[in-house]
């Protein structure tokens, strides 16, 4: 009888005529990922036992898998328990017997509580970027930085007659005001393009093709522009001497460039005109180069909002809408992937 030849990481993977089935992405994630080392990192921080009834725990990578499908589909944690139990290519995902029935939402919630409290989805965002870079899917060749804005709607109700920081304006605003409590009192006011926001800020450092890199989570009225170092803090990998950093024009300052040769970083930063003083021919043409590559990490911002429905608060303070950012970037990265995979196998 013929042996039948075991299919290889490239054969699971580059399915393209398969690419939208979910069962098929779902093969393609099983298979690029080393659930080993991920199970490992959880179950170091989750201490897994039986509830006050008696009810049996879960297993970390399970509920883990849980809340990739709960960024991946924009569902509430009630939503992701029933889809889980009604669809097989869910459930198959997780790994789960037709059988077996999935966690409850309160069991899902604990759990984002408690790796939210660990800091564990740092790590486990640190190794899946670890395990895309040995497949050369996240490759180190230049860092993009951008942030957007995330709205909350726990917010204030009324007029917003009052003084609010205005984006990309070095004088943060404070607003002394008592909410009450249906308001997340962590999040702050932001006036953008003439419009207010009340919420927070997620900072990006992606890679060329708009791969997060790194997060991190601030308040909407943070100056971006004025905690660059502290964004490049939250890359958790060693980075190639000389890359290319490149940012909007509004990061453009004599600190944040002494910071990018302290960190042996080439400034790609879009030069801006000063009073009395236009670009010059060379730098209209340096933006216009830097600009081919940049708009890659609003991209990133845009596939977020597009496909998971993204860009708005689902929980309440900083430390869960971090974990909230950071799972949303780890959806991103994985969901892009498999179409990264295939282009390089082709080249």
């Amino acid at each position: 009888m013929k042996i039948q030849k075991q299919p290889t990481l490239a054969d699971s993977i580059c399915d393209l005529r398969a690419r939208k089935i979910k069962k098929t992405f779902f093969t393609q994630i099983n298979t690029l990922i080393d659930w080993d080392t991920i199970s490992i990192l959880i179950n170091n921080d989750y201490l897994k036992g039986k509830s006050a009834t008696g009810k049996p725990s879960y297993d970390g990578t399970l509920l883990f898998k849980m809340c990739l499908l709960q960024s991946w589909y924009g569902l509430s944690d009630y939503e992701v328990e029933d889809r889980i139990n009604d669809s097989l290519s869910f459930s198959y995902f997780c790994g789960m017997t037709i059988e077996q029935v999935a966690p409850d939402h309160s069991t899902l919630s604990r759990f984002r509580t408690a790796l939210t409290k660990t800091q564990t989805f740092e790590k486990l965002f640190t190794s899946i970027n670890k395990q895309l870079e040995a497949h050369n899917i996240i490759v180190k060749t230049g860092l993009i930085i951008d942030a957007s804005v995330i709205d909350t709607p726990l917010r204030p109700k009324g007029k917003t007659n009052f003084k609010v920081t205005e984006d990309r304006f070095a004088d943060q605003v404070e607003v002394h005001k008592e909410y009450p409590n249906s308001v997340d009192k962590e999040g702050t006011w932001l006036k953008k393009r003439g419009k207010y926001h009340f919420g927070f800020k997620k900072h990006h450092v992606t890679d060329n093709e708009g791969l997060v890199l790194g997060v991190l989570t601030t308040t909407a009225s943070k100056n971006e522009i004025a905690n660059l170092e502290e964004v490049l803090e939250t890359v958790n990998v060693v980075l190639p001497k000389d890359i290319p950093l490149k940012a909007d024009k509004g990061y453009q300052s004599k600190k944040n460039v002494a910071i990018l040769k302290k960190r042996n970083l080439k400034n790609h930063i879009l030069k801006k005109a000063v009073k009395n003083k236009p670009l010059t021919k060379w730098e209209t043409r340096f933006n216009k180069l830097i600009g081919k590559t940049r708009f890659k990490v609003e991209r990133t911002f845009g596939g977020i909002k597009l496909w998971f429905k993204g860009g708005i608060a689902r929980y309440r303070g900083m430390k869960k809408m971090h974990t909230q950012n950071l799972m949303e970037a780890m959806c991103y990265n994985l969901y892009r992937s498999p179409g990264i995979f295939a282009s390089n196998c082709k080249n």
